[in-house]
Order: C-alpha cells, then structure tokens, then sequence
C-alpha cells in the first residue's frame, strides 16, 4: 500500500487547491516543491511592512462568482482596482485604451473624434491582420501602435511586432469611455495580508516538503503515492522527448526606497525601447499603503534558459505543434493528473487557475482510475 493518495508536484495555486480539496474528502496529499516557499508565482513577502509581489503584478479579477466566492473563504480582498499607466518617453497616458488616452494622444474630447482619428489611421491595414502589428493598427491606429504598444510588445516577447501571432493583441481592451478599470469584471482586488496566507490554510495540516525537487528522485516520489498531480513544465515531465518548449521568463530588480511614494501608481509600463525594463511595480499601491518606505521592482523579459523560471509559453506555431505532441501522452497516463500554466503550456490568469482545478476535480469523480 503508497503511502499517500495523491503527490502533488507543485506548491501554487493548481497544486495547493487539489491538495486541499483532497484532503478535505479524506485523501492522504503529499505536496513537494523546488522553490523554498509555497504559492508559486503568487508568493507576497514583507518586506519594510509592503507585501511584495515576488514574481510581478498578481492582481485577482473574476466575474465568476463562484470562484469569488471560494477565494473569499481563505481572504478578504480589499477594492483595489488595476488602473495602469504608460509611460513613453516622460509623456504618460492612461491604460487601457479609453476616452483619457485618445484626449492624451491627440486631444480628442468626444467618442466620435477618436473613433474618427482611429479609423483613419487604420486605413492601410487593408486585408485580415497576418501579425500583431496589423492586428494592433486595426484595432487602435498607428499613433497608439508605435507609441503604446511596439515598443513594450517586442521587450516583452524578444521579437518584432511583424513575427508575433495577431492573436497576442486581440483581448487588448478598447473604450470609447473614460474609464481606466482595466478589467471588465464583477470581482477585483488584492487579498488583504498578501497571497501567501492563502495558501498557508490551503495547505494547512497538509505535508509540504520544499526545496525538493521531484526530478532528483523521481523514482522514489512515482512510488509514494497512487496518483501523481504534475504542474510543472510538461516537456521536462517526459524528458524533453519531443524537444524543449519555449517561454520567455522574467528578471526583476528590486529597491527599497527612502521615500513615501515613488510613482503614485502601482504599475508604470515603459513603452519605448530606450527603456530595457518593461514596467516598474510599486508594491505599496495594491494595499494603499502609508509606510514610510517604498518598494519597487523594474521587470525585465528575457528568453527563458537554463534554471530560469518559465512564464509565458510562446504560443507560435512551432511550439504548439511541439506540445500537441506531449499533451498526446498525457490522455494515455492512468496515474498522472497535469494542470497549470506550465503543465498546460498555456498561460493563465488567478482566477482560471481555479476554475480549471475545480472543473478537474469533478471530472475525478467520474473516473475509476484515480480515487
């Protein structure tokens, strides 16, 4: 007899929700994880009495009320509301793209006017869009495009606008309204205390074993339980049999301030590529801080290689190929369970993360295999 029900590889939000939901119906859930922390790339820490955001900006948005709902049992989330700003070359304007970037822009004052000065300027895309360029000139103009969006695009991806798929830009939101909410949903905010005592009662009585790396004993960890619940890089999980999958990953510079209030926002996007960093994050502003020191970090992109840690899966046509092939291989396995953004090779935000686990954990029920 295993030792444990489920092995759960990975202490973030997929792995820490299925060993919680686990447990809660009486499975015995081992949970290991490489880093020396749990929660992933959710992970805050205090630093000078500011809950930094470790790994970028995580803000928490959902018009599903169910997954509001759930995430509120383990907070309460305070009402920020994420209101970026762009700055290129010392001129700022406001995110998303609204009425209060087009007056910044061009000095337009009515809907008509900046629709007006858009569809002029996207005149010479005269055919379907074939690459973000196109797709973003059709959608906000050139001005916008060369200004708001180049620039931080080809930092972002390492690789110009004319090479990106169009649809990296087609949810870019755009709104004949003055209103700088950057997203649509019922639901927003900032779990107050940070992320991390979220999954401190999600993994509440519940074995974690951190600096453990599952590839260093892989044997061992394959026979300590029934089921293996896998949120790691998928390529790595079968030997990069098919070949490596690309991801752009991220580096961060962070700074502790003697100041009050660095920026006056929480995030700053740099758009031109004068600047090596894409945005500068000042961690304060999520909570509406008072401290008398500040925190900020400057984020870089860069190619993902060697340890680095993988963020965005490069959804080109060479890697989706790649990764039809191993997410081939993972609908034949009796006794492993893949989720999450790396396992996945899909990029996900908070709140899809939970609506998947808990749309896979009632898909168990239905299953004989694992129980």
């Amino acid at each position: 007899m295993k030792p444990y029900d489920f092995l759960i590889v990975g202490a973030g939000l997929y792995g820490s929700i299925f060993a919680y939901e686990m447990t809660q119906k009486g499975k015995r859930c081992l949970v290991i994880d490489k880093r020396n922390h749990i929660g992933g790339n959710c992970y805050t820490a205090n630093v000078e009495g500011i809950h930094v955001h470790q790994y970028g900006a995580h803000i928490f948005h959902t018009g599903n009320k169910k997954v509001w709902e759930y995430v509120n049992r383990f907070a309460r989330f305070n009402t920020f509301i994420n209101a970026p700003i762009a700055n290129f070359e010392n001129a700022l304007y406001n995110l998303p793209f609204n009425m209060n970037t087009f007056y910044q822009m061009w000095g337009v004052r009515t809907p008509k006017e900046a629709f007006e000065k858009i569809e002029s300027q996207k005149k010479e895309i005269k055919k379907i869009p074939q690459n973000l360029e196109e797709q973003a000139i059709s959608l906000v103009g050139k001005d916008i495009y060369e200004k708001l969006i180049k620039g931080y695009t080809e930092k972002q991806w390492g690789r110009p606008c004319t090479a990106l798929p169009p649809f990296i830009i087609k949810r870019l939101p755009v709104r004949f309204v003055f209103n700088n909410n950057y997203f649509n949903d019922a639901y927003q905010g900032i779990p107050i205390g940070g992320y991390t005592p979220i999954f401190e009662k999600l993994l509440k009585n519940i074995e974690v074993q951190l600096n453990t790396d599952f590839f260093e004993n892989r044997r061992y960890f394959e026979n300590q339980a029934k089921c293996i619940v896998y949120t790691g890089p998928i390529d790595r999980f079968y030997d990069f049999r098919f070949g490596k999958l690309d991801y752009r990953s991220l580096r961060f510079e962070n700074e502790i301030l003697n100041m009050q209030n660095f920026q006056g926002n929480a995030v700053v996007n740099y758009t031109s590529d004068k600047i090596p960093y894409t945005r500068i994050i000042e961690h304060k502003h999520f909570a509406f801080g008072e401290q008398p020191k500040t925190v900020i970090s400057k984020e870089f992109s860069m190619e993902c290689q060697g340890d680095m840690e993988p963020y965005y899966p490069v959804n080109d046509e060479k890697n989706q190929r790649i990764y039809a092939q191993y997410q081939h291989l993972t609908q034949n396995e009796t006794r492993a369970l893949f989720g999450g953004r790396l396992a996945e090779y899909k990029y996900y935000d908070m709140h899809k993360i939970i609506e998947k686990v808990l749309n896979d954990l009632e898909d168990l029920k239905k299953k004989t295999v694992i129980r």
